[in-house]
């Protein structure tokens, strides 16, 4: 019969991007990809260029009515500048501040600008992006926040660096989670298994193995089930001399289906005093 001690001790990885709160709860995020990124990235771009092309159009006829207004040429820069700035400043951040961190491009790929922590984004945040936008996309037609962006695994730009944000992709399909139960060589042994309440944190971490168990590879597959098997091994007795993925499975199962027993048993129980609890006392009158 295998020991407590019989699992080798291998470091265990959370592979999932997670970010952990105040109240120690973690979270776990799916930053955007850099070709939805981009694709977004280019519907505002186009979506803002048309108010651009319209100052454009506007900084070649102003121009040839100068004279006929009176308005010198200090003027008409100061407000083609400002005009400029509205566009692809002051209404973006407008946008994304009403929009807790959207726009019609983010909006069409699912993605939303959030902070660091996954918090909704402030004015600060939202001014500093859009003000680096005037440089990284803008005047390099998204050459920079295209650099930026294939350079680190949240395809962040250089406005997202400056001002602690990145683009959290919020389309993720809902997956199917599969179903365990104690595999077939354990049935015997979990008739008369004692099974202590595990720690929730090792449990969920039992869980996600066994649901990302055929996505690993084998060597990783191996020491990830070893590692888990050691850690719930001392509250299993007895120990059975198997494959350490087998015991996990074997543990998590059990312990799901022993827990869903006593909710049931404490359901019929209640549903017992039922009548007990809510009706009224022997000859009591119901005044409605």
């Amino acid at each position: 019969m295998a020991s407590a001690n019989s699992f080798d001790a291998i470091p265990y990885d959370d592979v999932e991007d997670t970010v952990m709160t105040g109240e120690a709860v973690a979270l776990e995020l799916r930053p955007t990809g850099f070709a939805l990124a981009a694709a977004g990235a280019a519907i505002d771009f186009l979506v803002y260029g048309v108010g651009g092309t319209l100052f454009i159009v506007f900084a070649v006829i102003l121009p040839l009515s100068v004279s006929s207004l009176g308005t010198d040429s200090a003027t008409l820069s100061a407000f083609l500048s400002a005009s400029i700035v509205l566009v692809l400043v002051v209404i973006p951040v407008a946008v994304e501040l009403l929009s807790h961190g959207k726009s019609l491009g983010r909006l069409a790929v699912g993605a939303r600008i959030v902070r660091e922590d996954g918090g909704a984004i402030g004015f600060r945040h939202a001014f500093i992006r859009n003000l680096a936008g005037l440089v990284e996309i803008y005047a390099t037609l998204g050459g920079i926040a295209a650099i930026f962006g294939l350079l680190n695994g949240k395809s962040k730009r250089m406005g997202d660096y400056f001002a602690g944000t990145y683009s959290q992709y919020e389309r993720v399909p809902k997956a199917v989670e599969p179903t365990f139960g104690v595999p077939v060589e354990l049935q015997s042994w979990s008739l008369t298994a004692d099974v202590a309440r595990i720690p929730n944190r090792l449990a969920q971490r039992m869980t996600k193995f066994l649901r990302q168990a055929n996505e690993l590879t084998p060597t990783t597959r191996d020491h990830l089930a070893a590692q888990l098997a050691r850690e719930a091994s001392i509250w299993v007795f007895p120990v059975p001399a198997v494959n350490p993925e087998l015991f996990v499975a074997a543990v998590i199962a059990l312990r799901r289906d022993r827990e869903l027993a006593a909710l049931r048993l404490e359901q019929t129980r209640l549903d017992q005093l039922r009548a007990a609890l809510t009706g009224l006392p022997h000859d009591f009158p119901d005044r409605g």
